[in-house]
């Protein structure tokens, strides 16, 4: 009995003891201050949320294909602008210019490494432009066709879509570029020939043929994503699987550039007029009526060949890296 009280108080005096301790811990532990969160982690772990967005993901596969593609065919657009251009610098009854010709020109007289002047504004408009294309692309492809492949006039819209809000975004710098690509302004940077254009012209000036820009890109890119997306969808699994997958995807990226660049070639032939002398055409049509009075339907279509070639070979190329990175993420494209 004795011991059994003795045990019951220890007990009682133990458990006491506990919670006195425990009420301590817990006023000492309010009354000390409490430090805020390292503000590097803070910030580290909103980089690792931004890194981890599929969107983002989809912006940077697309810009490291942009580079890519722009650096290896940017001498294809070159040639392209100066075609298009030399027209209106042409006598009558003059014997025609080609691409070879052109090429040989360019070399001689501004060295080999002439042929990528106007790669910078280049890289400042594919880069972001490439990017801005893939991940609008892909999040439209997420929102509206998430559990189903899009159809044929699906596809149109799709790529038409993306195309019209990188070409919004990058028309400022698309101007530059082919300015600088054409010889005929002696810009040294392209900030320097932003501001120049901004003081002598007006900003109106940076978004000189919008309408035959998003004529020329919007249905390039939707035309190209439907002949791109059906001609893979007829491809047998066991191709599409093995790892000759890019070659084959290079191939119908091909295929669809040829078709897309015919069929958009005027529009990009009116674009490079407006822009170049932005002057001279105040309206599309006029433009549009130059072209024609002065050279016939086959004005319409010169430089087809440089531009169809660069087109479809980094249409090709940026579509076969991006769909490639974004496997290797986990993401399917």
């Amino acid at each position: 009995m004795f011991f059994g009280n003795l045990r019951r108080e220890g007990l009682t005096v133990s458990e006491n003891t506990t919670a006195s301790e425990e009420r301590e811990v817990r006023e000492s532990s309010s009354s000390s201050p409490q430090l805020p969160p390292a503000p590097s982690s803070s910030s580290s772990s909103t980089m690792e949320v931004l890194l981890a967005h599929p969107a983002l993901k989809a912006f940077m596969c697309g810009s490291l294909s942009g580079t890519c593609s722009t650096l290896l065919f940017q001498p294809l657009d070159l040639v392209k602008t100066r075609l298009q251009t030399l027209q209106n610098s042409l006598s009558p009854g003059s014997p025609k210019v080609g691409m070879l010709s052109v090429f040989i020109t360019v070399v001689r007289t501004e060295k080999l490494f002439g042929l990528w002047k106007g790669v910078s504004p280049s890289f400042m408009r594919c880069i972001p432009g490439v990017g801005i294309y893939f991940s609008t692309f892909y999040s439209l492809k997420q929102h509206f066709f998430e559990d189903r492949a899009p159809n044929a006039g699906e596809a149109v819209l799709l790529g038409g879509g993306s195309r019209c809000v990188a070409g919004i975004a990058m028309l400022p710098v698309t101007v530059i570029k082919t300015r600088f690509e054409s010889g005929r302004y002696n810009y040294v940077s392209v900030l320097g020939a932003l501001r120049n254009v901004c003081e002598t012209e007006g900003p109106r000036a940076l978004y000189s043929g919008l309408t035959a820009t998003l004529l020329r890109d919007a249905p390039f890119s939707g035309i190209y994503v439907m002949f791109y997306s059906q001609a893979k969808r007829a491809l047998p699994h066991e191709v599409s699987s093995s790892s000759l997958a890019p070659v084959v995807n290079f191939g119908c990226g091909v295929l669809a550039g040829i078709l897309a660049s015919l069929a958009t070639q005027p529009a990009d032939v009116v674009k490079t007029h407006m822009q170049v002398s932005p002057a001279l055409y105040h309206r599309t049509i006029d433009a549009v009526r130059f072209v024609y009075s002065e050279h016939g339907l086959g004005g319409f279509f010169r430089g087809a060949v440089p531009r169809s070639l660069r087109r479809t070979l980094m249409a090709a190329m940026a579509w076969t890296v991006y769909e490639q990175l974004m496997a290797r993420m986990g993401l399917k494209s």
